[in-house]
């Protein structure tokens, strides 16, 4: 080996034993923190959109909620399909594939003549984020020792979920604005991904460690059924069949087999998908159970008090997105703060705790809400969630890469993101399904109590459209929808308890200052 005798101002990939300068890992935290950023927003941008565009393409309300689903259900299956491929091959090249896929689909949901062409490019838009949210910390793990990738991370949790919870404002604002239209929903995305992509282009540089590459898509077919099955079953269940069905016994009987299958596949394959010796770790096992009840708050949290703010409350799009600032404020001081707290001390589990503790009660308070609810309250209730899910966003990642060496730290990664884009998709269609029934039984004995038969107001399987509604239909629709809602989030309050309890048991590692948790021979 000869010794150049001047180096250049950047190595293509740092060696094994060299670590990115500061400078040099926020140029390549840019163009990360700018796709992701967009691709999450894309997630939740359309929450206050979606009357607009439901309407203007003549859809359902079974379609309303899958335009929401669509994109989270490819998100979430092929979340550690990205991950392990980024441990396999060149990550810089995968994440701007991820970054191109996600253009394309925000082009084609933009150009969408029906709801059907809608989801389809959804679909495509949800891979590519799905790639963005692997990728992303995948690529944090490979170039920064846990003990500083607090800091870092907490940029990350941050934009995550200011992201999160800003997209159903700036969804509000464009449908409000006449010169823009729900079409810019889609179209808003693309300008900040392409600049994304040049500054990856430019400034990333990671090392790619060679091993004999053996895709294993058995695994990786297995585990996206078994994703996908119970995700259709709860969209679909009590509108298309009974909750308790053969459909039912379907669903889940295929989601059963399916996840038995990818077991035995990935247990024998020699570069599974989903590592059973990452996954059976302690820590990454209860970082699992975590991360389920903070997809529900990320996600549904998002959604649901959009619509509450909307038809609840009579707010335009603008102003709901408005409202959820609080929720947006508290998320971003817990993931900035406590990154900031772990990288000088050190010492994570506290926050993981105080984390689950904020969430069960945001969540808790929330479950109180109804109709007449000050706005007030409502917002310190939203800080509360925020802080709490702020607090373990990223922090959960953290605890688990920290247990695994830089050759698996993508499929770890990609194990906690998928089983949060889990919760997050089926936590939007159960307590979807949750909010539908609850405010079809209040709108049912309402009207009987009215005097009015419920049947004469048809089935439900359109839009709504409260302005069309006589006065007295529109008020109790609204006070139907406001008295629902606490009770979702009271479902969403149980769910955290089990991540209170998980992040109670789980061990604290001390954080270790190398990238590599061994020192690769030469």
């Amino acid at each position: 080996m000869t010794t150049a005798t001047a180096a250049p101002a950047r190595p293509a990939a740092p060696p094994h034993g060299e670590e990115l300068t500061h400078r040099e890992i926020l140029e390549v935290l840019a163009g990360l923190l700018a796709a992701l950023f967009t691709a999450i927003v894309s997630s939740t941008i359309v929450s206050n959109a979606l009357p607009t565009i439901i309407s203007d393409l003549e859809g359902t309300q079974t379609q309303y909620t899958w335009v929401i689903v669509a994109s989270l259900l490819a998100m979430t299956v092929t979340t550690p399909i990205w991950a392990k491929l980024s441990d396999l091959f060149n990550k810089k090249l995968l994440v701007q594939t991820a970054i191109v896929l996600f253009v394309l689909g925000s082009m084609a949901a933009g150009i969408s003549q029906n709801v059907t062409e809608l989801l389809g490019a959804r679909v495509v838009q949800g891979i590519g984020m799905g790639g963005l949210t692997a990728l992303a910390q995948s690529i944090i793990g490979a170039v920064i020792p846990p003990r500083n990738r607090g800091r870092y991370s907490g940029y990350m949790g941050a934009t995550m979920a200011v992201a999160t919870v800003s997209g159903p404002l700036i969804g509000g604002v464009i449908v409000d604005t006449d010169w823009l239209g729900w079409r810019w929903c889609f179209f808003v995305c693309v300008p900040l991904a392409v600049v994304a992509l040049a500054i990856l282009q430019k400034f990333l540089h990671v090392a790619t460690y060679r091993r004999r590459v053996r895709l294993d898509l058995g695994g990786a077919f297995l585990i996206s059924v078994a994703a996908s099955l119970p995700l259709l079953w709860v969209t679909f269940a009590g509108n298309e069949y009974a909750w308790w069905s053969w459909q039912t016994g379907a669903f889940l009987g295929g989601a059963t087999v399916a996840a038995l299958l990818a077991v035995v596949v990935e247990s024998r394959h020699p570069e599974p998908m989903v590592p059973l010796n990452v996954v059976r770790d302690r820590t990454t096992a209860l970082a699992i159970l975590a991360s389920l009840a903070v997809g529900i708050a990320m996600f549904g949290g998002s959604v649901f008090l959009g619509q509450y703010f909307q038809i609840a409350r009579g707010y335009s799009p603008t102003e709901a997105g408005l409202l959820t600032v609080p929720m947006m404020l508290g998320s971003l001081v817990g993931t900035a703060g406590a990154g900031q707290i772990i990288t000088r001390t050190g010492r994570w589990k506290r926050f993981l705790v105080a984390g689950s503790l904020l969430l069960v009660i945001g969540l808790g308070l929330l479950g109180t809400i109804d109709h007449t609810t000050p706005i007030w309250h409502l917002s310190l209730f939203m800080a509360l969630m925020g802080l709490g899910m702020g607090m373990l966003l990223q922090n959960l990642v953290l605890a688990v890469q920290n247990t695994v060496d830089v050759t698996q730290v993508g499929a770890a990664s990609g194990t906690v993101a998928f089983f949060r884009s889990l919760g997050g998709a089926i936590g939007v269609s159960v307590l979807g399904a949750l909010l539908t029934n609850r405010v079809s039984d209040l709108m049912t004995s309402g009207l009987a109590a009215m005097g009015i038969d419920p049947s004469r107001l048809g089935s439900g399987s359109g839009t709504l459209d409260l302005h069309a509604m006589p006065a007295p239909i529109e008020h109790l629709t609204r006070t139907a929808y406001g008295d629902a809602t606490g009770r979702i989030f009271l479902v969403a309050a149980c769910v955290a308890v089990v991540s209170l309890l998980a992040v109670l048991v789980i061990r604290e590692v001390p954080l270790r200052t190398t990238v590599r948790k061994v020192e690769a021979a030469d």
